[in-house]
């Protein structure tokens, strides 16, 4: 039998706390979600030209003392009609406007609507479906809320009260925030059933935990790209809504550009001096589709089972 050389050995002394030592990386739920919300070609791409509408809707109207009604050049024939040039980027319209200025203005005013919509239904419809999902009695109230509201198609709602209420900036955001954020107060509510009865949430209401601290600490959190998503689809169809009402003459006066009037006011110049029609309609689908990209990108990136 070989015997041991312990000269070839190197003896280590006993440490009774290596074992409680943690070799695993240490992870962060929100370094994790920027990871991998960069990793993906299309969020850069998108986010920059989401970014570069954004800083251009807003501080350039800053610079610019553009005024949407403004005729004072209509009877300039020389200013009329001008093709995107080295000048006007953008063109030209009939009264002599610059069609770049009235863009920026436009989506300012569109962007605006829809971020704050947004934020009112889903702010509204994460409480309130927090509440609806843990509480059942709220649970039976709102459910015959929700049975009827959802039974009437939003956009009839929309109209109507854009009728009656009449056109504005903030009487719009009412008319489309005033019953959407009961679709979205659903969806939290279905998703906080699927994680209420966890056994981590039946033991902090065995230990007396508050319904309110078991919403906001232990279900919320799960729901975090469950939110975004909804976000990300709600932006763009504000933003959709705004352009379809004020094609229509509902919605923002006729003297507040958006994009959806730009586009309503140059709807006769698809085939002749299509430029004043394709621009603000190019405006409007960039816009749309980088918040959506965005958001999606951003949803799939703030769900931990993506992370590695």
């Amino acid at each position: 039998m070989a015997t041991i050389d312990k000269k070839k050995f190197t003896f280590v002394k006993r440490d009774d706390f290596a074992s409680e030592t943690i070799d695993a990386p240490a992870y962060s739920y929100w370094k994790s979600v920027i990871r991998e919300f960069l990793k993906k070609k299309s969020t850069l791409i998108m986010l920059a030209v989401l970014i570069g509408i954004i800083l251009m809707s807003f501080l350039y109207p800053i610079f610019s003392n553009y005024d949407f009604n403004d005729v004072s050049k209509v009877n300039d024939f020389s200013a009329r009609y001008i093709q995107p040039n080295g000048q006007y980027w953008f063109g030209t319209d009939s009264n002599g406007q610059s069609l770049f200025d009235g863009v920026w203005y436009g989506a300012r005013n569109s962007i605006l609507i829809a971020v704050i919509s947004t934020v009112i239904t889903i702010g509204l419809g994460v409480v309130v479906g927090g509440i609806w999902g843990i509480s059942k009695t709220a649970d039976k109230i709102l459910m015959e809320v929700y049975n009827v509201i959802s039974n009437v198609p939003q956009l009839l709602i929309v109209i109507v009260l854009t009728y009656s209420i009449g056109s504005g900036f903030w009487n719009l955001i009412f008319a489309m925030s005033v019953t959407a954020w009961v679709s979205y107060a659903y969806t939290i509510r279905v998703q906080i059933l699927r994680y209420r009865d966890l056994e981590y949430n039946l033991a902090s209401r065995t230990l007396g935990t508050s319904a309110g601290k078991i919403i906001s600490k232990n279900l919320l959190p799960q729901l975090v790209s469950v939110i975004v998503t909804l976000a990300s689809q709600a932006l763009p169809a504000y933003i959709s809504y705004e352009a379809f009402l004020s094609f229509f003459g509902l919605g923002l006066p006729v003297t507040v550009p958006s994009l959806g009037r730009l586009i309503s006011n140059y709807s006769q110049n698809v085939t002749t001096n299509a430029y004043l029609f394709w621009i603000p309609l190019t405006a409007l689908i960039l816009v749309s589709l980088s918040f959506y990209i965005v958001g999606q990108n951003l949803a799939d990136a703030s769900d931990p089972r993506t992370h590695r």
